[in-house]
């Protein structure tokens, strides 16, 4: 798959409820990786305890760098009280991986998404929807009209929010490194 340019966006800022403002910023070195893969596993946990293994769920630190360094990746973040930042949220917009991708990522009109998590105890305040709002604005950026996703066909209380954000059906896939087969879901966004 071509490289997308690595423009980097301004950050956005929306309202948290009380845990402060929510920042949406591109990854930059020196942002803590052993964080986001942690994030990841809270994150992952639910699909971990129904017996699934989704990469996210237990990849190390390398292969959570490896994934940041090969897509653009946003997170979100709110303040801390000693001024530092905690991570709460990741997203991984155009992977590039070393693996076959379903032909519908492949089209010239369509993006995609992936690494999706967000904090659970934070779950319900919007930070979700900021990150796939960057995506959904990145697709248009580069003149995509659809934006996909991957996610674990068993795990049916996910896929009723992304139906509940548009998204639809458009066919199966199975990852080499997953144990269950792949829906892959696609809204249109141009």
């Amino acid at each position: 798959m071509p490289q997308t340019g690595a423009c980097p966006s301004q950050p956005t800022e929306q309202p948290a409820t009380h845990t402060g403002r929510v920042v949406v910023r591109r990854f930059m070195t020196g942002d803590p990786v052993a964080e986001i893969t942690a994030l990841l596993h809270r994150a992952y946990a639910g699909q971990t305890a129904m017996g699934l293994r989704p990469l996210a769920g237990r990849q190390d630190d390398k292969t959570t760098l490896d994934r940041v360094l090969n897509s653009e990746c946003y997170l979100a973040l709110i303040p801390r009280d000693d001024g530092s930042e905690r991570i709460v949220g990741v997203i991984l917009f155009k992977e590039h991986e070393r693996v076959a991708f379903p032909d519908f990522f492949l089209r010239p009109d369509v993006a995609h998404f992936a690494m999706f998590g967000v904090e659970p105890d934070l779950q319900g305040m919007g930070i979700g929807r900021l990150l796939l709002e960057k995506c959904e604005e990145r697709a248009r950026e580069i003149g995509a009209t659809e934006l996909a996703l991957s996610m674990a066909e068993p795990d049916e209380a996910l896929r009723t929010y992304y139906e509940k954000r548009g998204y639809r059906f458009v066919c199966h896939w199975q990852w080499p490194y997953t144990n269950y087969r792949s829906c892959i879901l696609s809204k249109r966004v141009g």
